[in-house]
């Protein structure tokens, strides 16, 4: 290539002034005639006189042979860089630990991470190979992909010193791909990232729309999609001492069932998702989208392996917050307190609350509340000391009116907790065994272990790479009234911010949120372009006796209006569910309607608002401008689709005492 740029040099200068030449000649001749040349031959470019054609054969000459140059060199590169790759795949192909077919390992993440940047690949049969490029070779194990075999039933790669040493001498800058297992499909139609509730639901949405639909579940957890409230409800309540290896549990109607959606055999192989004829749902176990490639389509892994798709939902859910004064405390204190969320959480607790003696809980929300209930039921029958602490007044001191707040920490007291109510936690430190903490009024509270239970905070780290937006006042990605955060991007779950055309922006933290909000992104993603206008509900038990269920906004620094009745033996949430048939009651009331609430025909005594004694049953209304845009339904089950309808409606009501016989929460 340098001698052909050095002809040119040359050449240059001699085709510049034979043009400049041949352009004065012709000016000469039109001057001299007085007339337009009737043709000024433009191909003789000759610094002779014209009709001269000797120049211009030594220019065509020159000109053709620096062509041929180029192109026999060019030829020689390419005949020689095929020549060093046939030479580097036969030196791979005789290497003695080579990988079988049929049995196809993933390589350790030291290798992949050593990999140099990979060529486009053409997309083969499961059991074909995609060819990478050669790496320095690092020494590990190989490590399990979801589906695949164990690993102790595949050899591991192992290379020798001298290959090692001798690999980088031969790589070339051009290089092509060399062969890798395939452990899942490279490309997958739809993309769910996240293996929760809300990717579930759009996974079973997308396939009764498109039957034959190939749906890829990406999830960092070990385990298959699961709905996370038995976690802290039904699951403590059970009497089978096998339920932390079971996850089977009795719901309050008395039926068995498990955690888990569906069964393993439901789901298709990662690696047979590409091949199967009908499609199916696959999920990929172990595995956190790091990065997304919005313009390429494409997602990266950890162990940086990267997957195609046409469309993807992201519900990543969300990661438990934690206290700063835990976090700075001490890997002591730190390996002794629990962020509840996963079922290896709940199979945690569950083990230190049979090996310790104490456990306190520091949160008065739903979460922290309903673990203190079961935790303190199970004190009943062993010596486990049950502590729940909280800034508030009262339990649930956030949602519910002061008095019902009240109301409830009574009950929680009953269960056997002790209550340490407006304690604001200064210091955590350990010592002596103890995990010691220091409240800002002076009290001092010891314990052998911490649950931290104050929140959520969405998982939006993939906004960066991705270029999404994220809500500055509610967090969460920031989507359209059809979930939609991009052209072929959904956001569905904890991690969606939505606009709700009644309430305003929103994000909601409940099932029944995850299980509407992932069913109408999978719909949305097969082109049935519906907006969100659901309105979720959500509901919390503390234990088999008491329940509420909510939709709204319920915010306690609203005005409320509570209007209540004496509960009987059926206002029970055990009670309701054994007159539904679900125990996860959002799954059949997300499919209820209420075109035009009709109250009870029977007569009804006059109702009493806030009562200050008898909380049995009753529903409590929440005021924004006179307007109902909250409900609570205490004890009162079975009866959300006609509080939704209310709240659609969007009316100022003159007497809610009316509105409360909608409800019929009189009846016997």
């Amino acid at each position: 290539m340098w001698t052909c740029k050095n002809l040119w040099k040359k050449l240059a200068p001699l085709a510049r002034s034979s043009s400049t030449l041949c352009r004065q000649n012709a000016r000469g001749v039109l001057l001299n005639n007085e007339r337009r040349l009737p043709l000024v031959p433009q191909a003789h470019m000759s610094s002779g006189t014209p009709g001269s054609r000797g120049d211009n054969n030594l220019y065509y000459l020159l000109v053709g042979a620096t062509c041929v140059g180029g192109g026999f060199y060019a030829y020689r590169t390419i005949k020689g860089d095929k020549e060093r790759y046939q030479e580097r795949i036969n030196e791979i192909a005789s290497r003695p630990n080579k990988v079988v077919p049929e049995q196809p390992i993933t390589e350790a993440p030291g290798e992949q991470a050593a990999e140099t940047p990979q060529e486009p690949s053409v997309e083969l049969s499961p059991v074909e190979v995609t060819e990478e490029p050669p790496a320095p070779v690092v020494k590990s194990e190989p490590t399990p992909v979801a589906g695949s075999l164990p690993a102790e039933t595949a050899e591991p790669q192992t290379t020798t010193e001298t290959e090692s040493a001798a690999e980088p001498a031969t790589v070339a800058p051009a290089e092509v791909p060399a062969p890798t297992p395939v452990e899942f499909p490279s490309h997958a139609p739809y993309l769910l990232i996240g293996g929760g509730t809300a990717s579930f639901a759009a996974a079973r949405s997308i396939r009764a729309r498109d039957p034959g639909a190939r749906v890829l579940i990406i999830t960092d957890e070990p385990d298959l999609p699961y709905m996370r409230p038995p976690l802290s409800k039904e699951l403590w309540f059970s009497d089978d001492p096998s339920v932390v290896d079971t996850l089977r549990f009795k719901q309050w109607n008395g039926k068995e069932r498990s955690i888990y959606f569906q069964p393993p055999s439901f789901y298709v192989s990662p690696q047979d998702l590409e091949k199967v004829e009908n499609g199916g749902v696959a999920v990929l176990t172990g595995k956190k989208v790091v990065h997304m490639d919005v313009r390429g389509n494409k997602v990266t892994l950890s162990d940086d392996t990267e997957i195609s798709y046409d469309k993807c939902l992201i519900a990543t859910g969300g990661i438990p917050r934690n206290l700063q004064v835990i976090e700075r405390a001490g890997e002591e204190v730190t390996k002794r307190t629990t962020l509840f969320r996963k079922v290896e959480d709940f199979k945690a607790l569950d083990k230190v609350s049979r090996d310790t003696k104490s456990i306190t809980i520091i949160g008065g929300g739903f979460l922290g509340s309903e673990l203190a209930c079961a935790l303190g039921r199970r004190s009943a029958d062993s010596d486990l000391e049950v502590i729940q602490m909280f800034p508030e007044k009262g339990n649930m001191g956030k949602v519910l009116p002061e008095y019902l707040s009240n109301w409830t920490t009574a009950k929680v007291k009953s269960e056997g907790v002790a209550v340490i109510t407006e304690a604001l936690v200064k210091a955590v430190s350990f010592k002596d065994g103890k995990v010691e903490i220091k409240l800002k009024d002076g009290r001092v509270v010891k314990t052998d272990h911490i649950v931290a239970a104050v929140g959520l905070e969405p998982s939006v780290e993939l906004a960066k790479s991705a270029g999404l937006e994220v809500d500055s006042d509610f967090g969460g990605f920031r989507v359209n009234a059809e979930l939609q955060a991009r052209s072929n991007i959904w956001v569905a779950g904890d991690a969606a911010c939505f606009y709700d055309i009644r309430l305003g922006r929103r994000r909601v933290e409940h099932h029944d949120h995850a299980v509407v909000s992932g069913r109408l992104a999978g719909e949305n993603m097969t082109g049935a372009n519906k907006p969100y206008w659901h309105q979720s509900m959500f509901w919390s038990d503390l234990g088999p006796d008491v329940g509420y269920e909510a939709i709204g906004i319920v915010d306690s620094s609203l005005p409320t209006v509570g209007v209540f009745a004496k509960a009987t033996a059926k206002d029970t949430p055990k009670a309701a569910t054994e007159k539904s048939g679900t125990g996860i009651r959002s799954e059949s009331e997300t499919e209820g309607t209420a075109s035009s609430p009709v109250a009870s025909s029977t007569p009804e005594p006059p109702p009493v608002l806030e009562q200050k004694d008898n909380y049995g049953k009753g529903v409590i209304f929440y005021l924004r401008d006179k307007v109902v845009v909250g409900i609570i339904l205490w004890n009162v089950f079975n009866r959300m689709p006609v509080a939704r309808k209310i709240i659609k409606d969007g009316e100022e009501h003159a007497d809610l005492n009316e509105v409360a016989k909608l409800f019929n929460i009189h009846d016997d």
